[in-house]
This record gives C-alpha cells, structure tokens and sequence, in this order.
C-alpha cells in the first residue's frame, strides 16, 4: 500500500480506500474523509468535544463506515454512534455500557435511500445546531446523487435528543445549485463562530469552497460563503477552536495548494466573532488537524500534520516520515513561538524524547487528536502514522503521544504503541495503516480521555477499532480491547470501519 498522493479520479463507487485521511487528488480538487473538530466558544475545545447527543454528561463516540454495505448496496455507508456511560462506551455485547445506534439512509426517518457509492458517513461532525442543550449527528454523503446530477452530495443532520440521536427528527441538505462531482459535505464542522444566533453553525467543504450554515425556525439555512484571499487552496479538513479567546470558535480550512503543485500543506484561518467568520491569514501545514489547550494558557492552541516534501518552513530537513506542527493560541489567535506571523513549533519522530526515528511513507501527523490524558489539565496531543512500519512488516501502523505542559508540547514522557506493544489485541500485519485515525475522549467522565484508534484495513479492508484507556501516566496498553463494525450491529465485509472517527 503507497502512502503518498495518488492522481486521477476517484470513483464514488470505489471500495479501494488505503485510509480515509490520505489525500487523493482529482485534478484541481481533493477527496478526502476527514475528520471535524466542533469546538465550543466560552471554554477550550479539549474542555467540550460538543458530542453529548443524550446530554448525560459523558461524550459518545461516532465512527464512519463509507465503504459500508447497506441493503446489498456496496459503498452506501453508514456510521456508529457508541453512547458514553460510567464505565465508558461499549459494543452490543458489553451491556451495561453506554447504548449502540447504527445509522444509514435507511433508518426508519433517515431521508433518502441507501444506494451505491453514496459514502454516507465520509466525513461527520457534531454539535448543537438548534440551540437545545443536545447535541446534534452531522454526516455527510459527498457520493449521493441529487436527481441525475451525480455526486453532487448530501449533507443529514439528526438532533439530539434526552433519548439520543432522534432519527424521526431529521435535517437534509444540499448546495444551493447542485453540481455534478461537486462531492457536497466532503467535510464538515459545526461551532459557535458568531454572537447573533442561539445554537452552532454549522460548516460544509464541497469541491467549490465552504458554505456556512445556519439553524432557524426548524430549518438550516445557507447564511454565507466566506472567501480567502491566501493561497488557492484545495481544502479537505476542517478544524476549529477559540484560538484568540474571544468566546467565539475560529475555523481553519486545511488541504493542499496548486500554488506549489500540491506539494505542501496549507491552512487559512477564519477567525470568528460578531460578524461572523473573516478570512486572517495562511499558516504552513495542516493535513491532519485538530485543536486543544496544550499548555494551559486558556487559549486553544493549532496542531497540523505535514505529510508532504519538507521545505525550509519546517526546520527540520531530515523529517522523511511527516511532520506536526503547533501554533500556539494568543490574543492574536494561533501564531509560532516568536508570534503571529512566525512559523510552527516542529515536531518528529527525530525530535528529543519522541520514539522512533523518521522513515519516508511513515506518515507521522496523517491524523491528530488533542485532550488532556492523564488530567494534568493540559492537552495531549495523539499522533497516527498509518505508514510506520513495525519492525520488518510494512505500513502496519502505529499511534504516539505527546504530552502537553506548561512550556507547551514536549517530548518529556512520549509513548509510542503498535499491534505488537504487549496488552494490545492482535498482531501488527502489512497494511493495516492502525493509526489512521486517531480521537482522545472521555467517555466515563473521570476527566482524562481515552485513545481510540482505528485501522481501516485491518483483516483485509474490513477495518476495526482499538480503545486504549488513559491513566496519570498516560495511556495504557494494558485493559485494551478491539472491536469491529459487526460487534456494532454493522455489515463488516470490505467496510473499512474506522475511516472516520469524528474528532
């Protein structure tokens, strides 16, 4: 399996998913199944994860599924809901945990119909969108066909309710003018990035750019089209956090650049506030992408994966197997250690104290997640590497974590885990890319999050899901367990379960 970027189209029918955060271009634009960080204004994005859809106070977990057969349709996706419970979240056959819900377009109040290569559950995010204290399921289905215009995409919201997820309660949207390959709801992202409305707006990236999003009156309403004038930027991810502390969210758009030949990773920055979201500045990285107080500060801070050529931007030339870079929030929002306009603070697997050493293909950074682990009150920071290879066996996968501090991200205390480390459940094999995604939360509501990484193609492209639990010191192998769509009521065959892990 090839970790670099792969040209040509990709069908909506393709069931050859390597891993659902590597980018795949399509002439000018790029496909992806990332993944979406709601963050919340008025506190720090690792403080709510805005993913409480039954309001009991202990965050659930979604996972997509887009290469999932639904009906006998291959490619129709579905997604997961695992509730959060005092002892954290379960499968269907760990009762008494939190409950399981599975959703697909065919679940009884699901508009629309399960058909082939509509990969509903490809991209997903959550927050409060109607303002209800409830949060809200936001999936998007960039394959589905909108009349005969195909893969114009789809983008269905369920509202949170005391019970859960309310699937005869339902929203349904498309872009204003559907378009054929547009790919509608490729990623998405809900916060509160303005004063004047009661709940979470909610973002959606199609082939064309963002589309803000609005509740109001039982209806989403498009409320705006915010424009960049950086880079000509490709975007695939969206991430957001209070970066400036201003009480609102801040939104970044992050992907590739035709302005290098796709060669590099970019990120343009929204900052929201009163009028809504503007357009601030370009920041270098941001393929992976997630958001969190690492030092404690107050201000969320920007973590960005860099996956592609290192250049002098980096600093750190000898970094072959991907780079993570943080810019650390501020009153001028998320800036390099010398402020706004200097860059990242690079890391590695070369940096001091970080296991392992950088090897071309590792793709160090392709997915990252950021909460507080062992409940120092700063962020950790999860970093997958899909492509690690685990001693002679190639692109098997691995997960490190680096720990936040008063100084900000250190290597001080760094742990690195694979299929291999002892207590892990399974054998680490070629191609199973475990790490490609990542997502640290707190299901039990002790105050430190867990580690749930996923390997998509985990017995050949079924995929399957490892929880990790967290301690004072850090995450532990040991008490580790793994499960696949099956143990969750899902049809397992070529599913590549995990491609998406709603961050």
């Amino acid at each position: 399996m090839s970790f670099t970027m792969r040209t040509g189209r990709r069908t909506a029918g393709s069931a050859a998913v390597a891993a659902a955060s590597f980018l795949l271009l399509a002439g000018a634009g790029i496909m992806a199944a990332p993944s979406a960080f709601a963050g919340v204004p008025g506190g720090t994005a690792a403080a709510d994860r805005n993913s409480d859809f039954d309001g009991d106070g202990y965050n659930d977990v979604v996972i997509g599924a887009p290469d999932g057969t639904v009906d006998g349709k291959e490619g129709a996706g579905y997604v997961t809901v695992q509730y959060g419970a005092p002892n954290g979240i379960g499968t269907n056959n760990t009762v008494p945990r939190g409950g399981v819900q599975l959703v697909s377009q065919s679940s009884k109040g699901v508009p629309g119909t399960s058909e082939f290569g509509d990969r509903f559950g490809q991209a997903v995010a959550t927050g409060d969108l109607d303002g209800d204290g409830y949060d809200d399921l936001v999936v998007g289905a960039p394959g589905e066909d909108e009349g005969t215009v195909e893969d114009a995409g789809r983008v269905t919201v369920l509202y949170g309710s005391a019970k859960g997820l309310d699937a005869e309660r339902t929203s349904s949207i498309t872009a204003a003018r559907p378009t054929a390959d547009a790919r509608f709801g490729l990623a998405l992202a809900a916060a509160r990035f303005t004063g004047d409305i009661d709940g979470d707006q909610l973002t959606v990236l199609d082939q064309a750019g963002l589309n803000v999003f609005t509740y109001h009156a039982g209806v989403l309403r498009q409320v705006g089209t915010p424009h960049s004038t950086g880079h000509a930027l490709n975007g695939a991810y969206l991430t957001t956090g209070d970066y400036d502390h201003n009480g609102f969210a801040d939104l970044v758009v992050s992907g590739y650049s035709a302005d290098d030949d796709y060669t590099k990773g970019w990120s343009a920055l929204y900052a929201g506030g009163t009028e809504g979201l503007a357009y601030q500045r370009d920041l270098h990285g941001g393929l992976g992408s997630a958001s969190g107080d690492i030092n404690g500060d107050g201000y969320d801070d920007l973590v960005v994966g860099q996956l592609s050529a290192v250049d002098e931007s980096t600093g750190d030339a000898n970094a072959l197997g991907g780079l993570v870079g943080v810019y650390y929030g501020g009153e001028d929002g998320p800036s390099g250690t010398q402020g706004p306009d200097s860059g990242a603070q690079w890391w590695s697997q070369n940096s001091p104290g970080v296991p392992g050493t950088g090897e071309r293909g590792d793709a160090w950074g392709n997915d990252l997640s950021v909460a507080d682990v062992d409940g120092d009150g700063r962020a950790d920071v999860a970093v997958g590497a899909p492509g690690e290879d685990v001693g002679q066996v190639a692109d098997a996968g691995a997960v490190w974590l680096l720990r936040g501090s008063k100084a900000g991200l250190t290597g001080t205390g760094a742990q690195s885990f694979d299929q291999n480390t002892a207590g892990i459940p399974g054998t680490a094999e070629a191609s199973d890319a475990w790490g490609a995604q990542v997502r640290l939360v707190d299901t039990d509501g002790d105050g430190r999050n867990e580690l749930v990484a996923a390997a998509p193609d985990e017995n050949a492209g079924d995929g399957a899901v490892w929880l990790l639990p967290a301690s004072g010191s850090g995450l532990r192998a040991d008490g580790s367990s793994s499960y696949g769509a099956a143990a969750l009521g899902g049809n397992a065959h070529g599913a590549h379960f995990g491609s998406v892990i709603d961050e």
